[in-house]
């Protein structure tokens, strides 16, 4: 499952609004192993294409340099989808090289309203995953009980 911020969705969608009609891309960070998306980065689709996406070789590289000094990695990859559903093609399945990365789709082929997806992709297998969108990461739900026993 994918938690996260409300701000951060706002944001990677009004990204996809900006670019669109070209794919917008990018990728969010977080603190390594924490699974917890914090900062978004946008990024140059070297393309230019509504149909196609690509990140910039030696953005990627500085951003990803970035990442490692500061001991984050990337938790969500992004792009957006301008004509189709947000669901990964094939070519986006071949370039999905991160294992432990969410792969979020938002689709703008509808310009009153967005679609937004999740996904794990590894070894080519295509995992749609829940996307729970949260105010805060202090109140998102953990998956256990977290009450306090109290004697």
């Amino acid at each position: 499952m994918l938690v996260i911020r409300r701000d951060l969705v706002d944001a990677m969608v009004a990204h996809a609004r900006r670019d669109h009609p070209d794919e917008a891309c990018g990728v969010i960070s977080g603190p390594e192993g924490s699974d917890r998306p914090e900062r978004l980065i946008e990024m140059i689709n070297a393309e230019r294409s509504p149909t196609f996406y690509r990140f910039d070789s030696a953005e990627q590289l500085k951003v990803w340099r970035e990442m490692d000094a500061a001991d984050e990695e990337p938790v969500v990859i992004y792009h957006s989808h301008t004509s189709t559903e947000a669901y990964p093609s094939r070519t986006d399945v071949s370039y999905a090289s991160e294992p432990n990365a969410h792969y979020v789709l938002v689709s703008t082929r509808d310009p009153e309203t967005h679609e937004l997806r999740s996904y794990r992709i590894l070894d080519g297998q295509v995992t749609e995953e829940p996307v729970e969108v949260v105010e805060s990461y202090m109140f998102a739900h953990t998956g256990a009980d977290e009450v306090p026993d109290r004697d």
